[in-house]
């Protein structure tokens, strides 16, 4: 008799944390699709702005179109790697490798597949029990959770721009749904 209680309490309780660490691996699961489609659209986006409107700015004190895929870049390493992963962060005055300057559009385009890449690796390697740890995320508290949801809205705030810079630059932007 007490082996079979001992019995249903463990199945009772691997049923109710079972879906659980589903749901965390679902979750990682699909914001990896989802991150990986905002990277097609995103350098789609780059291919098709010429070079030489990647200087464009809608105002002077906006960033170029060339700042906004770098600035994209820059979030994704620190959200990752830096703030949920531990690493010291790059500094934004002093980093070179992430940073428009001087570069081609060939090598922008590059260096954000290359963040993607590291972004990804990060995220498919993430203890999914760590998804519910706090963080300060400048002066609120969020979850690793949420962290993720706000590197993905952050890309698509600043790829927004960048379509709107096409527009402004009379070029009509890649369709979006197919990316979705």
């Amino acid at each position: 008799m007490k082996r079979i209680l001992i019995l249903s309490i463990v199945i009772l309780s691997s049923s109710l944390t079972s879906p659980l660490f589903a749901q965390d691996n679902d979750f990682i699961k699909e914001y990896l699709e989802r991150l990986e489609n905002s990277r097609k659209y995103l350098i789609l986006v780059a291919e098709t702005m010429p070079e030489e409107n990647y200087g464009f700015k809608a105002t002077p004190e906006s960033m170029s179109f060339a700042e906004n895929l770098m600035h994209i870049a820059w979030a994704m390493d620190w959200h990752s790697l830096s703030l949920m992963g531990g690493r010291v962060a790059r500094d934004w005055n002093t980093d070179t490798e992430l940073k428009a300057d001087k570069k081609s559009k060939k090598e922008m385009i590059a260096a954000i597949n290359k963040t993607f890449d590291k972004t990804t690796a990060f995220i498919s390697n993430f203890d999914i029990d760590k998804l519910e740890e706090r963080l300060d995320y400048f002066g609120l508290d969020r979850t690793k959770r949420q962290v993720l949801l706000l590197l993905a809205d952050h890309i698509t705030h600043h790829r927004g721009q960048m379509l709107v810079y096409m527009r402004l630059n009379g070029l009509k932007p890649p369709r979006y749904v197919l990316y979705q």
